[in-house]
Formats: structure tokens, C-alpha cells, sequence
């Protein structure tokens, strides 16, 4: 089994990959950035809040702090998500917010930054989303967005909008709730007083933008032209030499596959990190063959591709990995609030950062919250287990719990134990006998301990599902820890709990310490 690049990095390792380790805060906070234009960056965001709809006052103050020439930048960012995605989306941005709200001061303003992926073009990804309400009836929202497209180009459909309400016309929660919910997604549509030039991208950074705003996080769209404009020296850089960052990235992917990992980024020949957005709207891998790069429709040169940067900037995007280097040649960023996978990106980056001639930020493992509502929290106290534990394995932990109560001591982690000192016993007598044994001995006593403890899992596993044919216990912990079998954080839409239990959830949320692994308690 491949090495973890994510667990191993939180936990410490892997220092030759980064430029700096997961608790090198104090060294990232030692550089300002002094030649980056603040003052234009934040104008730029003024102008695309005017034009989201969502110019309001806590946009406005952290706009001022960004000017500060001394300002720094904790930035997160996720794909546009149906009704704000997964609850994870809402959780990476209370994060960044909760992380700048600690390090910010007056003399050195620290602002949070949302970066829309509005350019990425993977609607399977962004379609769908899953609610469950007090009935536990999961209710799963999917939209028909068209692939190929980025989210940022595809219009908001009025249709779509009476799915969402429908959804909620459906779905059993307390009626107040229900009606605030709704007033959320109306404006999130509806920003401006019209819906008629919302993108995919503009609902989702409308949704996030009112739920984190008031906590100081601002939302950025890539793809907005006044934001655009600022990353093309950047892309410009890119073109000069544009496979010389696939072969950093494939240097890396080397170095890492020798100590045991699987590389997340490849870059097959001729591949570069940039896509263009061609002319029927499909955004398209550039790729360079000698002098020439083409798509899979059509050949450019590169004084042709700069002629796209300079008439529409937005044409022209990052790939996976070039796109942090353009997010942080474009913010002065402190430290970028990250999940497991883009710390695996992260760790083949180093060199593609100091090709443009930028320091890698500091990568901030993100906070993770798993939400107990109370029967939740009753059921798995009874258990005595974790939602971890019941996420890792929900029939073992209920089948062991129910085991305990039935005094069924076969089953119990305290017979494990008992034969495998009783094995031990044996084995170091047999060996005591003839040494030549040893291996042979320990050998046997790994294997049927190891059995015995399939057996024991297999016995837990069958008791849970007969009590879940009585009780259903099991179905309630999976739906609300396991939806669609996915973990919660990554399946359930964080909207879920604010139909439920109101605004108590967010303010609990922005009430956490950041970076955080959190099992939160809903009253």
C-alpha cells in the first residue's frame, strides 16, 4: 500500500517536499511581499463585488485591510458546488476565516480569501449535492450541467432554482428554518435585483459569501475580468518556457514514487499546465510540440496564445498544476487552507513556485467537522464509540457495542487478547524447544490471530445488521455518518444543518479554533 502524503505531512514529515513544514507558521509570516500591488488587487475585488452583487460592508473593511501594504492572505478555495457542495466547502472557508481572524493585526492585516474554481470544467463533480432531513429521508439535488464548459461560463437556469425550492418544499424541518434556507438561495440567485447574468460559479460565491462574509472572508472569481487581467503576466511567464513546470512537477512525481508514494500530478510529454477555452466554450489541455502547442481541435503559436491573454485574459487558465502558483503570484498569501488532496498536489509544487520566482506558502490542513445532531450523539454514547470509528466501520462498532451489552465475550477485544497471550505463551515454548522454530512460531501466531480476528469482525458485523433489521439503528448512523456511504463532511451539504437547527450550527462553526479535527455537537 502506497504511503500517505497528506497523514505524513500532518504529521510532521516530509520537509524535503515543501518549503515549509505543516507548524512553520512564524517562518511564513517572516516575508511581505512588498512588490505586489495591493491597492490594484483590491480594487479589482471591488469591482468584482459590485458586479456578484455582494458589495457590502464587510467586503468593503476587508478590502481596506487588504490595501495595507503590509497585508497578508490566509486563501482556500473549492470547486462551485451545488448549494455550496459538501459541507467541507463551508468548513475550508470558516477555516481560512478563523485562521486570519487569529493572526491579523493592525500593523500587518491579515484577510481571508475564497478562491472560486470557477475554471474548472468537471460538472459530474459539481452537479449533485445530498441533504438529510428530520424524517432521515437523504434527499439528493442534482442540476444538469453541461461537461466541458467551466462552471464560470455556464448560466444559472431558472429551472434549477425551482429544483432547489422544491427540494425544500419537501423536506421535513421547522418551517422558520426552512423559510431563512430559502431567502439564502433566493439571493444567492437573485444578487443585484436579477438572475439573468448569474453563472453557476456567481450562486455558489453568492451562498458562501453570506454564509462566511460576516466572519471576514471575501470570495474571488478567477474568471472575472478585472481579476483575470492580473494573472496574465503570470500565464505570459508560463508561455516563455511551458514545459519546463511539467518537468518540475514529473521530477517530483519521481522522487516521491522512490520513497513509496503515488504522485497525484502526471504530466504526460508534450503536456503544459495550461487549458484555453476555445471558441465553442470547451476548455481544452495545451500541449507543445516543438515551436507549436495545439488542442485536440486546433494549433496555435505562442504569439498567438499571447494575443488571447492580452484581448481576454480569462481564456487562458491554469492546470492543476500551475493553478496554486497563479493564486499565490496574484495574493500575498500567508498560508493556503488546504485538504488531503491538495497537499498531495502541494508536494510536487516547490520548484513549479520557484520557476516564477515565489516562495511556496505554508500549506494549512484544513479544518475537518463531523456534525452530531442529538440523536446522533445519544446513539453513539451509548456505543461509546467516535463518529470516526462508526464512519471507519459502522457494523463492527455497533455489532461490538451490542456484543458488550449481550455479554457476548467471543466477540470482544478482550478474548482477542486473551488468545494471543495464550499463543504467545505457546509459541515462545516451541521455540524455547528448537530454536530453528521462531519464525515458523511467530508466523503461525500472527495468522490465527489475525483470523480470529476476521471471525470476531464478521460475528460483529452479522449481529449489527440483525439488530438493524429490528431497530435500524445502523441505517440512522450510516445516513447521518455515512451518506450515500461517503463520509459526512464530503457528501453532506452543510445547508442541511441549517434547515434543521437554524443559524446555531454556523455560529458554532465560526466559534472553533482553526485547523481543528472536530466532532461539534448540535443542541
Amino acid at each position: 500500500m502506497a504511503r500517505n502524503i497528506a497523514a505524513e505531512y500532518r504529521a510532521g514529515g516530509l520537509e524535503e517536499f515543501f518549503r515549509l513544514p505543516v507548524d512553520g507558521m512564524k517562518q511564513a509570516q517572516a516575508g511581505a511581499r512588498p512588490e505586489l500591488d495591493r491597492v490594484a488587487l483590491a480594487e479589482a475585488l471591488r469591482t468584482y463585488h459590485r458586479d456578484l452583487g455582494t458589495l457590502d460592508r464587510n467586503v468593503e473593511d476587508a478590502l481596506i485591510r487588504l490595501a495595507h501594504p503590509a497585508s497578508r492572505v490566509i486563501v482556500t478555495g473549492q470547486q462551485a458546488g451545488a448549494l455550496s457542495g459538501p459541507a467541507y466547502s463551508v468548513h475550508k472557508g470558516a477555516d481560512a476565516a478563523l485562521l486570519a481572524r487569529r493572526l491579523n493585526t493592525e500593523d500587518a492585516p491579515v484577510v481571508a480569501v475564497y478562491w472560486v474554481a470557477s475554471q474548472d470544467h468537471d460538472a459530474a463533480e459539481v452537479a449533485s449535492t445530498s441533504l438529510l432531513d428530520f424524517s432521515e429521508v437523504l434527499h439528493r439535488l442534482t442540476f444538469d450541467v453541461s461537461p466541458g464548459l467551466p462552471v464560470g461560463r455556464v448560466p444559472w437556469r431558472q429551472d434549477w432554482t425551482a429544483q432547489a425550492l422544491a427540494l425544500l418544499d419537501a423536506f421535513d424541518a421547522p418551517p422558520e428554518h426552512i423559510a431563512a434556507v430559502r431567502a439564502r438561495i433566493l439571493r444567492a440567485v437573485k444578487a443585484g435585483g436579477c438572475d439573468a447574468d448569474a453563472s453557476y460559479a456567481d450562486v455558489f460565491a453568492r451562498l458562501i459569501h453570506g454564509l462566511l462574509s460576516p466572519a471576514g472572508l471575501i470570495v474571488l472569481d478567477p474568471l472575472h475580468p478585472a481579476l483575470a487581467r492580473l494573472m496574465a503576466p503570470t500565464l505570459a511567464r508560463e508561455l516563455e518556457d511551458p514545459l519546463a513546470s511539467s518537468a518540475r512537477i514529473e521530477d517530483a512525481a519521481a522522487q516521491l514514487s522512490a520513497q513509496g508514494f503515488a504522485p497525484q500530478l502526471r504530466r504526460p510529454a508534450g503536456a503544459t499546465n495550461l487549458f484555453i477555452e476555445e471558441d465553442d466554450g470547451g476548455r481544452r489541455l495545451l500541449r507543445l510540440d516543438g515551436q507549436t502547442f495545439s488542442t485536440d481541435t486546433r494549433r496555435y503559436t505562442r504569439a498567438e496564445l499571447l494575443a488571447v491573454l492580452d484581448a481576454d485574459p480569462s481564456h487562458l487558465t491554469p492546470a492543476a498544476g500551475l493553478r496554486p502558483v497563479v493564486q499565490d503570484a496574484l495574493l500575498p498569501t500567508l498560508a493556503f487552507v488546504v485538504g488531503p488532496g491538495e497537499i498531495a498536489y502541494g508536494a510536487q509544487l516547490r520548484e513549479v513556485y520557484e520557476l516564477h520566482g515565489l516562495n511556496q506558502p505554508l500549506l494549512w490542513p484544513r479544518l475537518s467537522v463531523t456534525w452530531l445532531e442529538p440523536n446522533v450523539a445519544r446513539l453513539l454514547g451509548r456505543l461509546g464509540a467516535t463518529a470516526a470509528e462508526v464512519q471507519a466501520d459502522p457494523e463492527s462498532v455497533l455489532g461490538r457495542a451490542l456484543a458488550r451489552e449481550r455479554g457476548a465475550e467471543a466477540v470482544t477485544s478482550q478474548a482477542l487478547e486473551q488468545i494471543d497471550a495464550q499463543l504467545r505463551t505457546v509459541m515462545d515454548e516451541i521455540a524455547a524447544l528448537d530454536p530453528t522454530l521462531v519464525g515458523a512460531a511467530e508466523r503461525t501466531r500472527q495468522r490465527v490471530t489475525a483470523r480470529v480476528g476476521r471471525l470476531q469482525g464478521q460475528a460483529a458485523r452479522a449481529l449489527a445488521r440483525q439488530e438493524d433489521d429490528r431497530s435500524g439503528q445502523l441505517t440512522r448512523l450510516k445516513a447521518h455518518l455515512l451518506p450515500n456511504g461517503t463520509p459526512q463532511e464530503r457528501e453532506m451539504n452543510f445547508l442541511t444543518y441549517l434547515l434543521k437547527h437554524g443559524e446555531t450550527p454556523l455560529e458554532l462553526l465560526l466559534a472553533l479554533e482553526p485547523g481543528g479535527r472536530e466532532e461539534i455537537k448540535i443542541p
